[in-house]
């Protein structure tokens, strides 16, 4: 990995993305749910944030939302003072599932976004996306032809050529096996770090997000609501044995009491890993 510059504090960084009293409800065929409750937060330039809490809180809807993909019924959701209200030039999203186009080899699904946009295809940044992310030669490849891992790696290609300055990741890697998911994990922590890209991460696993992020937004049971922010102080770059160490498993323990709290003491072991 190469040598960058120690990042700034979190708190000195001002904000991109305002989250501002966010609030959904919707219609589900068993009656009206209601998603999220006056969800206030902020993401910092240039900052690591993780988003986690139990099953079925709303933190993939408030994600979504952050993208443009869903309306809210009231607060309001803003990218350097602009409110959204639909997909945004400057976003890019990395769903759960790498979601490439069966039909189209690895270069022709990292093109798509320039279609959309009718411009013109940056080919050398592709080409150094797809080298740093251990891709290259890949390009004529399809979706069939590679691993789960190395979809997800095509998936984060994609949504880096566009150079996006916000990029939201949705639990990208729970499905990957432990060892893959580490090596993603890490690349991604030296893609943030060499490109300082401003990034929301929605995991469910508690390791990862203190893994990862810089802050970690703690949401409660439905409907979400911002039960606790934690801040990550731990030093950077972070290896994946940091996780063995007592102060790591201190943190995760921390935040697994937290949501245990909050929802009842009910336990979801699966937050651990």
């Amino acid at each position: 990995m190469s040598v960058t510059a120690p990042k700034p504090r979190t708190e000195d960084q001002r904000p991109r993305m305002i989250v501002d009293r966010a609030t959904l409800h919707y219609q589900t065929k068993s009656g009206p749910l209601h998603a999220l409750d006056n969800v206030s937060l902020e993401v910092r330039d240039g900052e690591f944030l993780c988003i986690i809490g139990p099953s079925g809180c709303g933190k993939t809807t408030l994600l979504w939302a952050m993208a443009g993909l869903i309306r809210l019924n009231g607060g309001q959701i803003s990218l350097d003072g602009t409110p959204i209200t639909r997909p945004n030039p400057h976003i890019a999203m990395i769903f759960q599932d790498a979601n490439l186009l069966p039909w189209r080899t690895v270069e022709k699904n990292i093109q798509l976004p320039f279609e959309l946009k009718r411009k013109a295809m940056d080919k050398p940044r592709i080409n150094k996306l797809l080298e740093r992310v251990g891709l290259a030669g890949f390009n004529e490849k399809y979706p069939r032809e590679l691993s789960g891992g190395m979809q997800q790696r095509a998936s984060i290609v994609r949504s880096l050529a566009v150079d996006p300055d916000i990029l939201l990741m949705d639990e990208p890697f729970g499905a990957l096996d432990a060892f893959t998911r580490d090596e993603m994990n890490l690349l991604v922590q030296e893609i943030w770090m060499e490109t300082g890209k401003t990034i929301a991460f929605v995991t469910h696993s508690i390791p990862e997000a203190i893994f990862l992020a810089d802050r970690i937004v703690v949401m409660s049971a439905r409907p979400g609501r911002i039960a606790a922010v934690v801040d990550v102080d731990l030093p950077r770059p972070r290896k994946v044995e940091i996780q063995t160490q007592p102060e790591f498993i201190a943190r995760v323990m921390d935040i697994k009491v937290r949501i245990d709290h909050q929802r009842g003491a009910r336990a979801d072991h699966s937050m651990i890993g």
